[in-house]
């Protein structure tokens, strides 16, 4: 069985490969899909802003 720590160390590499993923799309990005990649992350992850900032999807 696994505890409460194990999912959540589990959800957290889920995010984080998930992100790098989405870090490399944004490199190509165009605008609307830029847009589209923002609302991803703000509905995946807490702090999302500084995230997005930093992959270059602000306006």
């Amino acid at each position: 069985m696994r505890n409460e720590r194990h999912r959540e160390l589990a959800r957290r590499r889920t995010r984080k490969k998930k992100l790098e993923q989405l870090k490399k799309r944004a490199a190509t990005a165009s605008a609307s899909e830029k847009q589209v990649l923002a609302a991803k992350i703000r509905r995946m992850t807490p702090g999302a802003e500084s995230l997005i900032e930093a992959f270059g999807l602000s306006k």
